[in-house]
């Protein structure tokens, strides 16, 4: 369990002025969380795979394919700028 001291020593490492109730809160939430921590470390792993994420997540992606755009003048009809085939469009970076 942590104290008050405790979290006063860190606070003045960390370089941060807490009020009393600070303390008094970041106590209970600090202790809190080393319980849950020590909890934690009660739990049988033994053969349990190391993973990266509780679920298996896939990214649902489509394939990256070519498509020609047929109506290519009706888009750059709505540029407010263009060069030919091109949207012309303000320089941001200088020479």
């Amino acid at each position: 369990m942590i104290d008050r001291e405790q979290v006063k020593k860190v606070a003045f490492l960390a370089r941060l002025e807490l009020t009393e109730e600070e303390q008094e809160m970041f106590t209970r939430q600090l202790g809190s969380i080393l319980d849950y921590i020590a909890e934690l470390q009660r739990v049988e792993t033994e053969g349990v795979p190391p993973t990266t994420r509780a679920i298996e997540v896939n990214n649902v992606v489509r394939p990256d394919e070519l498509v020609v755009c047929e109506n290519r003048e009706g888009i750059l009809e709505n540029a407010p700028d263009r060069a030919e085939d091109f949207f012309k469009v303000p320089r941001i970076i200088e020479d």
